[in-house]
């Protein structure tokens, strides 16, 4: 079913692109894993096993490391009112809803399709957020899982995951076993952690990419949807100040999954780390909803068309 979220076809191109040379990558790394392995029926199972894992449980694995926990109307009334609300202006299935007991202020949604999402957020974000800039919260996490961006990055994600694997494994073989290596065998290795390096810095930059422009698309889906850029356009402020200000020992556990959050827990806006981001800066996402907001009130501006 189509949701009355604003479709993006440059989204949709990126996520397309990313997903087919992620899919060259795959190959690649697959043929890598045959030959350190020298068993394809035992590389078949073994990613077919942590795909699976990763695909039908990621929203599982996602709560269960940022402690969130499902919760009934009874118990959050009004955020399951916002929620509901959304989801009938959307159009579109409503998420599982979830609060984790975290003072960091932000949310995530994660999900392999829209009839199986999770819709989170932390106790620090309902604390400090009024119900307008919730709302505009919530619409951009309700984007990502009506434009399908979430399942794609849980996707992409995968691959990095087994690539950093396959090098870790690489490396304690050859320290524990490098004495009954031949010349060709390390050879041999050496190409296999080579090419496995490769996945990983390419599928790290091709999802930093399509993560930092899917976070632009959420923004402005979410403007459109709720008619209210300038909340969003707050609470990304307020989020943002408020993350700064949390120590940064208590920032490390989030961090894994900033891809997922509505901001990312780095507590500083990045300088040439900037290119390596989940997110695009702060200044470039209220820049693009001031555009939105000017559009909208020229929109609805008497005598105007």
């Amino acid at each position: 079913m189509q949701s009355r979220f604003r479709s993006d076809r440059r989204l949709t191109v990126r996520m397309t692109v990313t997903m087919f040379l992620l899919g060259l990558l795959y190959v690649a790394f697959v043929a890598a894993l045959i030959v350190l392995l020298k068993s394809w029926l035992l590389v078949v199972v073994l990613v077919a096993a942590m795909f699976v894992a990763q695909f039908w449980f990621s929203d599982r694995i996602a709560m269960f490391a940022m402690r969130g926990r499902v919760v009934e109307r009874e118990e959050y009334p009004e955020l399951h009112a916002v929620v509901d609300r959304l989801c009938a202006i959307a159009d579109m299935p409503k998420p599982v809803v979830a609060v984790s007991e975290m003072d960091m202020p932000n949310a995530f949604a994660t999900g392999r399709n829209p009839d199986h999402a999770v819709v989170c957020v932390t106790t620090g974000l309902l604390r400090r957020l009024e119900p307008a800039e919730l709302e505009g919260v919530l619409a951009h996490e309700l984007s990502h899982v009506a434009h399908k961006d979430v399942a794609v990055i849980t996707i992409a994600s995968f691959l990095g995951v087994i690539a950093g694997l396959i090098v870790r494994f690489a490396f304690y073989s050859q320290l524990f076993g490098g004495g009954r290596r031949d010349q060709n065998t390390a050879a041999v290795f050496a190409i296999v952690m080579g090419v496995s390096a490769a996945v990983y810095a390419i599928s790290f930059l091709l999802i930093r990419a399509l993560s930092r422009y899917r976070e632009l698309a959420a923004d402005r889906a979410a403007a459109l949807l709720t008619g209210r850029p300038s909340a969003l356009a707050s609470a990304l402020t307020k989020v943002s100040g408020d993350i700064a200000r949390i120590p940064t020992k208590d920032l490390r556990t989030a961090q894994a999954f900033n891809a997922f959050y509505f901001t990312p827990a780095t507590g500083k806006e990045p300088g040439i780390e900037r290119y390596f981001s989940t997110h695009p800066s702060l200044e470039q996402r209220l820049d693009q909803l001031g555009r939105i907001s000017a559009e909208l009130g020229e929109a609805t501006t008497p005598g105007k068309g």
